[in-house]
């Protein structure tokens, strides 16, 4: 008998299952009041911003200029929830990224799952990197357009099937037929980088939609990898504020069409509280942060990026001093990961690294594939170079520790 509050037996194997792996996630509790915190290399806050005094104040500023003292949004953004600062907000990430039009979202998982399940529409391919998030595999789910992996940044496999499909489309209907090609710019467990441009190329050669999902690039490379490398409007970019923005939400930048589109079809948007006014204006203060200080000149960077730039720096040249090479994946980003098999290995160094004050999450299967499962090691502009030096000198001697054993 099913009883309310109460898993069915078939729900709570599954739980004992992922048990007996060792792989069964929990939420962690904050430290108690007075108990020193870990030292951070897990969370997203790349630039230190969700800690931002200025930005905090700025955002009280925003809500003072527009009179507006409420606490929630009070509806959907098609009902009551569409507050005026949502268009300033909207307006200006528009402008600073040179684009038509730009539409916020409640969150990086919302704008993926409503572009993708509302988008591509059947008939319609589309080809995703096959190390792509969980929100875009989501999205595509519940679309009705055939989805196609292609090798991990693997520009010849996406050549192959980009080549296929166009073949398709030529014999069925070239005028409704449309192809998705979409990557990440900063791929979020493994840290590394497609040849973007390259991409680009292949989409405009096969007239391809190309769909880029920036959560990770944002404020780590500027405004983003698609605007510093000038890759032009055509390509339709996710960007999120969870991470180096230091706030909440999402958006999704486009041409006005696009936005009208999403505004009539994406239930994600159109079925969901909208966000406060408070979180919108931190949006629009965290962008107003950004853009003032990160000129499209290298020389004009801000402090925060450019010392997160000298500690990503910094953390490769001591993976290569302390010799673990071998371990961590290339990458220019803030994410390090290094690959260590084995759900319980990964757990047990990751415990001593914590008891050693360094917070580094292990991330396991089935998150990430059997054999893959790793430390990763999120970078930030606070984190001293001191701190960067023992704790992979911490990690050099647990590897040691295993190996021995």
């Amino acid at each position: 008998m099913y009883l309310c509050g109460m898993l069915a037996k078939k729900l709570q194997d599954k739980l004992n299952l992922r048990n007996e792996a060792n792989a069964l996630r929990s939420l962690s509790s904050p430290p108690l009041e007075g108990v020193s915190k870990a030292i951070d290399f897990s969370s997203n806050d790349y630039l230190g911003f969700s800690k931002n005094e200025t930005i905090f104040l700025r955002a009280s500023e925003i809500l003072e200029e527009q009179n507006l003292k409420q606490n929630g949004a009070t509806g959907s953004r098609l009902l009551s929830g569409n507050h005026k600062i949502y268009d300033l907000a909207e307006n200006y990430i528009a402008e600073t990224h040179g684009v038509e039009a730009a539409l916020i979202f409640n969150s990086g998982y919302d704008a993926n799952v409503g572009f993708f399940s509302s988008v591509p529409q059947r008939g319609d391919v589309i080809l995703y990197d096959e190390f792509i998030h969980a929100s875009i595999r989501d999205g595509i789910q519940m679309s009705h357009a055939k989805a196609y992996k292609f090798k991990h940044n693997d520009l010849e496999d996406l050549v192959s099937k980009l080549s296929l499909r166009a073949q398709s489309r030529s014999q069925v209907n070239t005028n409704q037929s449309e192809i998705y090609v979409v990557t990440e710019s900063v791929f979020s467990m493994d840290g590394d980088s497609p040849d973007l441009k390259a991409m680009t190329h292949l989409c405009e050669k096969h007239e391809a939609c190309f769909v880029v999902d920036e959560a990770h690039a944002l404020g780590v490379f500027g405004m983003g990898l698609v605007d510093n490398m000038a890759l032009g409007n055509p390509v339709v970019r996710l960007v999120t504020f969870g991470k180096a923005m230091g706030c909440h939400g999402a958006a999704i930048l486009g041409s006005d069409q696009l936005k009208s589109y999403l505004v009539n079809f994406a239930r994600s948007l159109i079925y969901t509280t909208g966000l406060p006014p408070h979180s919108v204006a931190t949006i629009l203060a965290s962008y107003k942060q950004l853009a003032n200080v990160t000129p499209s000149a290298v020389e004009g960077l801000s402090d925060e990026m450019k010392k997160l730039n000298e500690n990503i720096q910094f953390f490769r040249k001591e993976i290569k001093t302390k010799k673990l090479q071998a371990y961590f994946i290339a990458s220019d980003s803030a994410i390090q990961s290094a690959v260590i098999s084995g759900n319980e290995r990964v757990k047990a160094i990751s415990r001593k690294l914590k008891e050693n004050g360094f917070d580094v999450k292990a991330i396991l299967s089935p998150t990430v594939p059997a054999g893959q499962e790793r430390l990763r090691f999120c970078l930030h502009s606070y984190n001293t170079q001191s701190e960067i030096e023992t704790v992979l000198e911490l990690l050099a001697k647990s590897l040691e520790g295993f190996s021995a054993d």
